[in-house]
């Protein structure tokens, strides 16, 4: 018998079971896919991890190295399982050329380092997750630069410098544990042993990447506080394993986040969706449920025949939902599979995301069961009686109008009835509430990122150009003489030079590491900061969010450094966001001292009426050691692959969310004419015609939703800033604030939603018509 029901329900209702089996599918279908990216992230990570047998703590440096003591403190450290020494060439952009004409240029903000394969640990991998080995005449290159510059396998590389020249052909593309995120602004081709001696004999600088693996990554902090607590070499930033693993996954660790949170978002409106339909049934079959009570027929059974539809629905839905996420989660890990890979397929990949599938089924049988309980307060005496759910204690009079309206009457009932009934309206509001947060955050986000000011969240004072002055042996005469042409350029309108160097600080145990401090004016271009300002004494420091959580140093604390093997009390003036070298990073107003200085750089701005990128290529030509960047520029090649991904997922979001308002506006107002179908009937029969009435309740629904977009978009601003700040703390951006876009936000969201609602109420009404006295008394 409950199977001819269900079958006879799905004959009368089929358009509308078609879309609630769609939405549930949905629902499990993204909370799979979110559980499967994280499951898939973890396993590939590790996998890669495992594969290139990641060091556990690198210190850069720029300079000699004496090998014979790095290796005694190696083997006299009882931590110490293995180290080695990479040597790391960096040629400059301008002498790279891809496929014989397309150079690299100065505006590249990578730096491109030509190494050797590691003998042990540390191994630079391809595609296949295999250990890269090369001929004479082959490289290997970046997998960045393979989706810039849309390079295949057999294009050729010319390295060229002043009468020399090497052509060597792409043979793999390169899977590198440490360089690999777009964010770290260093790559590493592979080449050949000989290739590489060669290339040192004629061009570029030398640097050294120092890597230790450890017995026991327990021992990281440790190790780390005595090797630089030890006379060695120690110029330019040091990373451990842990910032190697944050850094490969926050780009698909956030895509994989918001596609979770969307996920519950969407099981929310999946529950009250469910409710709609029962009530909207319940409405229909008030007379009916009256009639089954008072042939004894149990309340048990009742709630079994209208509730099995729903516990079958959801659960062919969820399952299908399950099936469509296993072919399909590539659309969502197809920049993963790229930059990590996959690893071996494990039972756990099939297992959480099914465990997360029924979490969603279970969610929504349980508030099916609740909505359920209405029919503990149906009787059959007031269901044969009255044949509607009326609210008890509550009448209207439609006729208690204002004698002198100064708006149309149809609009004046429809704002009594949302006001006077807003429980029964709640519902709707605060599924258009989070159908506007769906979309206004991701589409604020995508701005935020997008926008000039988000450089202000990687440490970076926001100016139209950005120069950088890398360690070589050099630096100082190169920095000087870029000065002195800026200085002299009529064409700046005010610029700001910076340095970074290498200091000792003290830390909470008492113990010395190295602190890398940028010093400066940083009054002409300033950062927006969390707490406090930008330091201006020579005593005054600034500290970046990571480094303050980390240090227990808030605005007004002191902080001792070493400078000149002196130490040095320092007041905290500022905390400010960074997610640049690893969001660990200060600045402050100390001298200039050249014989310290990792690297310059310059932040300038040019006059109104000049040429942004004219005067980039001018300065490019001007110095070729330095890397100068516009700065949308600089964002772009920082966040591409990021930005790429998300206005993928906002389109798939959008769509997604335009279904959600089409079902629940439907059903709501399938739910709302059925209970009001005597007070429909009797305006009728007083004169309204039927489409005085589906102007009406077109009214109820755009009031409600103008209020749910207000809403909406109040939440998205504070809510959702917030949920996004979250995300980016692990990058060392605690807090952001949305650049948003007025026209975007305010216009043609709302209007989106207006034109939308608008067509679905338009349709869903016209079974007004079909209401009147007759029809309800019979």
């Amino acid at each position: 018998m409950l199977f001819n029901m269900m079958k006879k329900d799905v004959q009368k209702n089929k358009m509308l079971t078609i879309i609630l089996f769609t939405f549930i599918m949905l629902s499990a279908f993204l909370a799979s896919s979110g559980t499967n990216i994280i499951v898939e992230l973890t396993n590939s990570m590790n996998a890669l991890f495992t594969k290139s047998n990641a060091p556990h703590f690198v210190q850069m440096h720029a300079g000699e190295v004496k090998e014979e003591e790095i290796t005694h403190f190696a083997n006299n450290h009882p931590f110490v399982k293995e180290e080695q020494i990479v040597e790391l060439l960096q040629i400059d952009g301008t002498n790279i050329y891809f496929n014989g004409s397309n150079r690299l240029g100065n505006n590249s903000l990578m730096d491109h380092y030509f190494v050797v394969q590691n003998r042990s640990f540390d191994l630079l991998l391809n595609l296949e997750s295999e250990v890269i080995d090369l001929s004479k005449g082959e490289i290997a290159v970046p997998l960045y630069f393979k989706q810039q510059e849309n390079l295949e396998l057999g294009d050729t590389i010319t390295i060229s410098n002043q009468g020399f020249q090497l052509d060597v052909t792409i043979v793999d593309f390169v899977r590198d544990v440490q360089m690999n995120p777009s964010i770290i602004h260093s790559k590493r081709f592979v080449v050949h042993h000989e290739d590489l001696n060669l290339l040192k004999a004629n061009l570029g600088e030398s640097e050294y990447a120092i890597e230790f693996l450890l017995t026991d990554l327990k021992n990281l902090d440790a190790f780390r506080n005595d090797y630089q607590s030890a006379s060695l070499p120690a110029k330019g930033p040091a990373i451990d394993y842990h910032l190697f693993k944050v850094l490969n996954g926050i780009t698909d660790g956030i895509v994989a986040v918001v596609i979770f949170l969307v996920s519950i978002f969407i099981i929310m409106i999946a529950v009250l969706c469910i409710r709609y339909v029962l009530l909207a049934t319940m409405e229909e079959d008030f007379k009916e449920i009256g009639v089954l009570k008072a042939l004894g027929i149990s309340l048990f059974d009742i709630k079994k025949m209208y509730g099995m539809k729903y516990i079958v629905l959801s659960a062919f839905a969820a399952i299908v939902g399950y099936v469509a996420s296993l072919f399909f989660h590539q659309l969502f890990t197809k920049n993963m599979m790229l930059y990590i890979g996959t690893a071996p397929k494990s039972i756990s990949l099939q297992i959480v995301p099914l465990i997360s599938v029924m979490i969603v089924f279970l969610l929504i049988m349980c508030f099916c069961m609740l909505t359920l309980r209405k029919f503990n307060h149906i009787t059959a005496v007031n269901a044969l009686r009255s044949g509607t759910v009326r609210e008890a204690g509550r009448r209207q009079n439609i006729l208690a109008l204002h004698n002198r309206l100064p708006f149309n009457i149809h609009f004046h009932l429809a704002c009594k009835d949302v006001l006077s009934r807003f429980n029964t309206y709640c519902l709707l509001f605060v599924v258009f509430i989070i159908c506007t947060f769906l979309i206004i955050v991701p589409v604020n986000f995508l701005h935020t990122i997008q926008s000039p000011n988000f450089i202000q969240y990687m440490g970076v004072e926001k100016s139209d150009i950005r120069i950088d002055l890398q360690q070589t042996d050099h630096i100082a005469q190169d920095f000087n003489h870029l000065m002195e042409k800026i200085e002299q350029d009529e064409d700046v309108d005010k610029f700001s030079p910076s340095v970074t160097s290498q200091y000792k600080v003290i830390n909470n145990e008492g113990n010395e590491e190295n602190f890398v401090i940028e010093t400066g004016d940083f009054t002409v271009f300033p950062l927006e900061y969390l707490h406090g300002h930008a330091p201006k004494g020579e005593n005054e420091i600034a500290l970046s969010y990571l480094n303050s959580k980390e240090l227990e140093k808030n605005v007004g604390d002191e902080l001792t450094i070493i400078i000149d093997n002196k130490e040095k009390t320092m007041i905290v003036r500022g905390v400010y966001q960074d997610v640049t070298n690893g969001g660990r990073t200060a600045k402050a107003a100390l001298p200039f001292n050249d014989n310290t200085a990792l690297w310059y750089e310059i932040s300038l701005n040019v006059k109104p009426h000049i040429n942004i990128s004219e005067k980039v290529e001018e300065y490019s030509k001007t110095l070729h050691a330095a890397k100068v960047t516009d700065l949308q520029n600089y964002l772009v090649q920082t966040f591409g692959n990021t930005i790429e991904q998300l206005k993928l997922f906002i389109l798939f979001t959008i769509m997604i969310t335009i279904l959600l308002t089409i079902l629940i506006t439907t059903l709501f107002l399938k739910m709302l004419i059925a209970k009001d179908g005597t007070r429909i009937a009797m305006m009728r029969s007083i004169g309204f015609s039927s489409k005085n009435m589906k102007v009406q309740y077109m009214t109820k629904t755009l009031i409600v939703l103008s209020m749910g977009i207000v809403g909406g978009t109040v939440v998205s601003n504070t809510v959702g800033q917030g949920l996004v700040s979250v995300l980016l703390s692990f990058m060392g951006a605690s807090k952001m604030k949305f650049v948003i876009d007025p026209v975007q936000a305010y216009v043609i969201v709302p209007l989106l939603f207006m034109i939308v609602v608008s067509i679905v109420a338009f349709v869903s009404v016209s079974s007004i018509k079909k209401l009147t006295i007759v029809t309800m008394n019979s």
